[in-house]
């Protein structure tokens, strides 16, 4: 199990996640952040500092956004687990659930 980031994040992507993930698992999509499922230790400790509450255990996201669990494990099949985000370039692209949304006003 991992905690997953849902829709919430999309076009917000506001990184406290990141600051506060102790094993650096947290990875940066053009759109969303994204957690790496086999290097997250399930500690939480990014879920409490989400502004806009995105994060959840993984048995634990909303119906509605229960398609963002397979989000987050399908932006890794290329990827893998490159051991740490931060020695990471931000991804070119966003799993495609992601890259189909419409993207956000920035107004609202």
């Amino acid at each position: 199990m991992a905690f997953v980031i849902a829709q919430p994040c999309v076009d917000v992507k506001d990184k406290a996640c990141i600051e506060e993930c102790p094993v650096d698992c947290i990875y940066e999509g053009p759109r969303k952040m994204y957690i790496q499922p086999d290097e997250c230790v399930d500690c939480g400790a990014c879920e409490p500092v989400c502004p806009v509450e995105a994060v959840f255990y993984e048995d634990s996201v909303p119906a509605e956004w229960a398609d963002y669990a397979t989000a987050d494990r399908g932006f890794f099949v290329e990827l893998g687990s490159p051991g740490g985000a931060s020695a990471t370039d931000p991804a070119d692209a966003d799993h495609p659930l992601v890259a189909a949304r419409p993207q956000a006003d920035p107004a609202s």
